[in-house]
């Protein structure tokens, strides 16, 4: 601080000294010139090198960046959660989601991690793993019941620091058992625009309800069969949203018949083409069961049409029929990938 004075105190004198060197300048004017309106704008000059002389430094504004915060708070309004089953690692919730940028009413199925309800973690956000099941999805979900229990699954891998704790979400996928009526998780021209449902109405539920992590770091797909399909389509048309995706068993298809006179829509919801593209910055992990080289055959040729910056790791489950019992086998080594690929909890402290 004494530093600080002494040069404000030199400046102050070297600026008085320009004062005087000013007015002794502006007085030699006046004399040569004589005039009252020299003599006005020789006054004028020393007013203004002195009140320079006077004023009080200005202290610098502040360059660094305010802190950006990483936790992203619930908007709501919150939905009518009831539960539809208890886990032994806590209950899965579900309630019907009216989409208000599709149009689309449907069931989603969310089960929160011990650790989101901890104390310890209320100023935390969690990250979100979407879970897309085989078939219709409708009247059953496997990620739903006790086929696949990865909610269990994936709680004692976070006991075991060998996994994240996500938040799992579980839409459905079509809105009938038909499966002649498939909605390949797009918007179909002439049918309900399940895509957009999925892609925006799901997110948005998911923010407007849960603590969750600014930016797609955080955002991970992972779905079996016709579900695979889902989770690799929706993570290369939004790499805006999500970053990364376990396909487990996939056939890559777009091939609803209700896409029937719509070629070029089809083609642009097609994971078999969308890989091709090199146009998201996706990371993901296919899988394939290897009783059946026709399933290797198909997995490991879409594996290699991947265009950076999109990447796709292969993994060939031995002896692995297309099978939920065998699908079950992947869960720990898809969570542990996932874990690997994605941003953890986090807080803003």
């Amino acid at each position: 601080m004494h530093q600080q004075q002494s040069q404000f105190t030199r400046a102050r004198t070297v600026l008085a000294g320009s004062a005087a060197l000013a007015l002794s300048a502006a007085l030699t004017a006046c004399g040569s010139a004589g005039t009252p309106a020299a003599k006005a704008e020789a006054e004028a000059k020393v007013k203004a090198v002195d009140s320079t002389a006077t004023a009080a430094p200005t202290a610098p504004a502040s360059s660094a960046p305010p802190k950006e915060s990483k936790v992203v708070l619930p908007t709501g309004p919150a939905a009518d959660l009831k539960k539809a089953r208890d886990t032994k690692a806590g209950p899965i919730m579900m309630t019907t989601l009216a989409g208000q940028k599709s149009g689309v009413s449907a069931k989603v199925w969310v089960w929160l991690p011990p650790q989101y309800n901890d104390p310890k973690y209320a100023a935390f956000g969690f990250p979100v793993l979407t879970l897309y099941a085989g078939g219709q999805s409708n009247g059953y979900n496997t990620w739903t019941d006790n086929q696949l229990p990865i909610q269990e699954i994936d709680a004692q891998l976070v006991q075991d620091q060998k996994a994240h704790p996500f938040i799992m979400i579980m839409p459905v996928q079509n809105l009938t058992a038909d499966e002649h009526r498939a909605l390949d998780c797009s918007d179909i021209p002439g049918q309900p625009r399940m895509g957009t449902w999925l892609s925006q109405d799901v997110p948005d539920f998911v923010r407007a309800n849960f603590r969750t992590l600014k930016g797609p770091d955080s955002w991970g797909l992972m779905g079996a069969s016709s579900g695979a399909d889902c989770s690799a389509k929706l993570a290369l048309q939004h790499p805006d949203v999500y970053r990364a995706a376990v396909p487990i068993d996939g056939g890559f298809k777009a091939d609803s018949l209700l896409w029937k006179g719509h070629q070029a829509e089809q083609d642009a919801n097609s994971p078999d083409k969308l890989v091709a593209t090199g146009q998201a910055d996706v990371r993901m992990l296919a899988t394939a069961g290897g009783a059946k080289s026709y399933e290797v055959n198909l997995v490991k040729a879409w594996v290699a049409k991947a265009v950076p910056p999109t990447t796709v790791e292969y993994y060939e489950q031995p002896g692995g029929q297309h099978l939920t019992s065998d699908f079950n086998k992947m869960i720990p080594m898809s969570l542990q990938w996932l874990t690997k690929n994605l941003t953890g909890p986090q807080s803003d402290n």
